[in-house]
């Protein structure tokens, strides 16, 4: 705890669906793996896969929003089509 009342040692990042800043342990990581047939955004729940990583609530809402957005490509600086289906897994059914 510093001396203004926050606790340094929680971790907070950036859902890239709906934007708002939550804990890391409620959101999920989020990596691109290149392949032969594409780029393929691949979850990371131990978060320890290599490279640079994306976090989203495991909320279809918020999956949605990011597909929305295109920000799968920006978040992960990664150009092209990107595979998503894997996602789904993690958020559960579209509503």
């Amino acid at each position: 705890m510093t001396t203004d009342g926050v606790d340094s040692t929680t971790v907070t990042r950036t859902c890239i669906g709906c934007r708002s800043r939550d804990d890391v342990t409620a959101l999920v990581r989020l990596v691109a793996m290149p392949g032969e047939a594409g780029t393929t955004v691949t979850p990371d729940p131990r978060r320890t896969m290599p490279g640079r990583g994306a976090h989203l609530h495991p909320d279809p809402r918020c999956l949605e929003l990011a597909r929305r957005r295109r920000a799968f490509g920006r978040a992960l600086r990664v150009e092209g089509p990107l595979d998503l289906t894997l996602l789904d897994d993690v958020t559960g059914p579209r509503d």
